[in-house]
């Protein structure tokens, strides 16, 4: 199976958890616990918090099959919709009271964003996430990576570019009313 979940996929793996099938169940924690957990850790900054947080997320789904809707978007992006929303929860009822709320909503904002970032990076389609870890990780500049990637210099510059700039998103907070039905907070 591939990466990315298609919408045919995310549409019958919702029918089989809606009929209570425990191999659906299965099959969605195989394709998504270390996205959850990632996120959630990312978020928290605490294996144990992460791992509380992926029973509660593949809970809630189990509970809550219906409240995906495949009209709305992939599994994958609710399914990490739900993780950050328990995730900065908990993040904020441990903060409570340990220092100003402006504090507070800036640990949450900071951990929202870098929670965003590595779901975009993983979320990317292969190409441009090769072409960023060469520029990142290895500190290759656009010609160096087209030379890695074996592909034109205009070509890396685009997917530099796009990279980037899908990258840049992740410091853009959603507005609070603006999720659709059954991808807001799961409590």
């Amino acid at each position: 199976m591939s990466k990315d979940a298609p919408p045919r996929w995310d549409r019958r793996m919702q029918q089989r958890l809606a009929r209570g099938e425990a191999a659906a169940l299965g099959e969605l924690y195989d394709r998504f616990a270390s996205l959850v957990h990632s996120l959630a850790h990312r978020v928290l900054g605490d294996e144990k918090a992460a791992d509380r947080i992926t029973r509660e997320v593949f809970g809630y789904i189990w509970e809550n099959p219906d409240a995906y809707d495949p009209k709305q978007g992939s599994m994958r992006s609710w399914v990490a919709r739900i993780t950050q929303g328990q995730a900065v929860a908990r993040l904020r009822q441990a903060e409570l009271g340990r220092g100003s709320r402006e504090e507070l909503e800036r640990k949450v904002a900071s951990a929202n964003a870098a929670a965003r970032a590595d779901f975009i990076v993983t979320s990317m389609p292969a190409p441009l996430r090769a072409a960023l870890e060469l520029a990142y990780f290895k500190r290759r500049d656009y010609r160096q990576a087209a030379a890695d990637l074996q592909i034109s210099e205009d070509e890396a510059r685009r997917r530099l570019r796009l990279g980037l700039q899908l990258l840049s998103t992740a410091n853009v907070l959603p507005r609070e009313d603006a999720s659709p039905p059954g991808y807001g907070s799961t409590r």
